[in-house]
C-alpha cells in the first residue's frame, strides 16, 4: 500500500511550510490557505477585481530570493496572525495579523526593509479570498515521492530534504517515479479522490535548501542530465470533495 507520509500548505508564497495532519479539499480547489497571500516584488500588474494567474518572477520568491529559506514563519488560519522568525536570531522578525490593514501595512513595512537590496519597487502584500498564488494556473495539489527522492538521492551521492520541491503531498511506498504513470488516472483514498494532471517541471527554487537558504546545488540540470528532463513530482487535482489525513493509504491506480 502507497501511504500519505506529510501534508504540507504555504500560506504565504516564498515563505515556510506548514504541516498539517488532515486537511478538507473541495473538489478543484488546492488546499485552504495555500499560497493565499504573495509579496509583489514591484509593480506586478495583479488585479483584485479580476484576479488572473501570474508568473511567479512577479513576486518575492525562492528561485530568485533565497534568503527566504532563513526565515521560519507561522500563519494562524482562524485570525490571520502571521509570525515570521530569522533562524539564525541575527535580525528582527515580524508578527501581526494580516486581516487587518495596519498588519498588512506592518508586513510590507518590514518587507522593505528586511529585502531592500532584492526589491525592484514597493513590496505588497496581495491576497484575494478563494484565489491561490500558485506557480501554476490550475488549482492543484503538488505530491513527491519519497522513493524518486531516494533514488535522486544515491544517483546524486547526497540527501536532498523533500521541502526543496515544495510538496503539498508526500507519499511512501510506491516504486520510484511511478507517479508519473498516474497522469490522467484517479487516486482513491480513503475519503476522497485526487486525479494527476501533469508532470512537474522543476525550476531553480530546488537550488536552495530549505533549512539554511544555501544555493547549495543544480538540481533541474542534474535531473536533466540523470533523466533527460527536469521533471520531478506530479500535480493533481480534487476529483471529488473529501478529507485527506496523514496516514491515510491507497494503492496503485489501475
Amino acid at each position: 500500500m502507497i501511504k500519505v507520509t506529510a501534508l504540507y500548505r504555504y500560506p504565504v508564497k516564498g515563505l515556510s511550510p506548514e504541516r498539517l495532519a488532515d486537511v478538507r479539499l473541495d473538489e478543484g480547489e488546492t488546499m485552504p490557505f495555500d499560497r493565499a497571500f504573495a509579496i509583489e516584488n514591484g509593480p506586478s500588474g495583479f488585479d483584485p477585481e479580476n484576479p488572473q494567474h501570474l508568473p511567479k518572477i512577479r513576486f518575492l520568491m525562492l528561485m530568485k530570493n533565497e534568503r527566504l529559506a532563513t526565515f521560519e514563519s507561522r500563519f494562524d488560519e482562524g485570525t490571520q496572525e502571521l509570525s515570521i522568525t530569522p533562524k539564525d536570531g541575527g535580525s528582527a522578525g515580524f508578527s501581526g495579523s494580516l486581516a487587518t490593514p495596519e498588519g498588512r501595512a506592518a508586513l510590507e513595512a518590514w518587507v522593505a526593509a528586511e529585502f531592500a537590496a532584492e526589491l525592484r519597487g514597493p513590496p505588497r502584500l496581495l491576497r484575494v479570498p478563494g484565489h491561490s498564488f500558485s506557480d501554476v494556473r490550475t488549482k492543484s495539489l503538488h505530491l513527491v515521492n519519497l522513493a524518486s527522492l531516494r533514488e535522486l538521492e544515491a544517483k546524486l551521492g547526497r540527501s536532498l530534504n523533500p521541502l526543496r520541491f515544495r510538496p503539498n503531498i508526500v507519499i511512501d511506498g510506491a516504486p520510484p517515479f511511478a507517479e508519473f504513470d498516474w497522469i490522467g488516472k484517479t487516486l482513491d483514498l480513503p475519503e476522497i479522490a485526487l486525479s494527476g494532471r501533469k508532470r512537474t517541471q522543476r525550476c531553480a527554487a530546488t537550488n536552495v535548501d530549505p533549512a539554511t537558504g544555501a544555493r547549495d546545488t543544480a538540481l533541474p540540470r542534474a535531473l536533466m542530465d540523470l533523466y533527460g528532463h527536469s521533471d520531478f513530482g506530479i500535480y493533481l487535482t480534487v476529483a471529488h470533495a473529501g478529507s485527506l489525513r496523514e496516514g491515510d493509504t491507497f494503492s496503485l491506480p489501475a
